[in-house]
């Protein structure tokens, strides 16, 4: 009988009947999936079916962008930098509770760029979301020539300014091969934004980092915000992507809670 029952596996020693079930078995399977991405909104369905082909589309009607999946459908090289980490505290009943605050900017060199500050009880926890931010406020980059307009456009377009808090940053139109005359943060920025050649002047106090690249981020922004000569030709008004779409949006979804 003892024989038989350590043949069988179920002796002193043995795994028992666990033993024929198979090690493994399942491994994997949860997370089949997971990282499919399953649009909420109108415009990342439109987004993800294809009908829309790029992101000056979004640009170009104002539409709110609500999920960075779509961020990433068309900008697959998008890449981060943490331009700052900082301990923020509350004063509560129990004592002083602290918090990291992070900032973090994403751009693909290529005319894209944004800016995004997120606070959370971890540092890892803080950049992940701060990622997220980042690529919810992408903007584009207008950039122009200075002097003649030969190759590639390599600087600003203009002067234009930005502000936040007590800090006033300019950029300034700058040569071919002068480079980015600015501190190391906004440098950065520039760069990631894809201006090669820029003059920066600044007021205030700089050495809070997030006022300073907040107000690099906005003078960046502010690129589109006015009208050159180049671009007072006539305008010609299509319909939104919603309109255009609307019996794919009438159309019910199926979704998996």
């Amino acid at each position: 009988m003892a024989d038989n029952a350590v043949a069988e596996g179920r002796g002193r020693g043995g795994r028992g009947r666990r033993g024929d079930r198979g090690r493994g078995r399942g491994r994997g399977r949860k997370d089949e999936g997971k990282d499919e991405w399953v649009p909420v909104t109108k415009l990342g369905r439109l987004v993800k079916d294809g009908r829309i082909k790029s992101i000056e589309e979004i640009y170009l009607f104002s539409l709110p962008v609500k999920e960075f999946q779509i961020i990433d459908h068309f900008l697959p090289g998008l890449k981060d930098e943490v331009m700052n980490i900082m301990p923020v505290q509350k004063q509560t009943t129990a004592g002083q509770r602290t918090r990291f605050k992070a900032c973090v900017a994403v751009g693909d060199s290529n005319g894209h760029v944004g800016l995004g500050v997120k606070c959370s009880k971890e540092v890892a926890t803080a950049i992940r979301g701060a990622i997220i931010l980042a690529k919810l406020n992408v903007v584009p980059v207008r950039r122009g020539y200075w002097g003649t307009v030969l190759g590639e456009p390599h600087t600003v377009p203009a002067k234009v300014t930005g502000k936040c808090g007590s800090v006033t940053a300019r950029l300034v139109p700058a040569p071919r091969g002068t480079g980015i005359v600015a501190a190391p943060k906004p440098k950065r920025l520039l760069q990631l934004a894809g201006i090669l050649d820029c003059y920066t002047t600044s007021r205030g106090s700089t050495k809070t980092l997030g006022n300073f690249v907040k107000a690099v981020f906005q003078a960046i922004c502010s690129t589109y915000g006015f009208l050159t000569p180049d671009l007072w030709t006539e305008t010609h008004f299509s319909k939104t992507p919603y309109q255009e779409h609307s019996d794919f949006l009438a159309k019910s979804v199926k979704r998996n809670y």
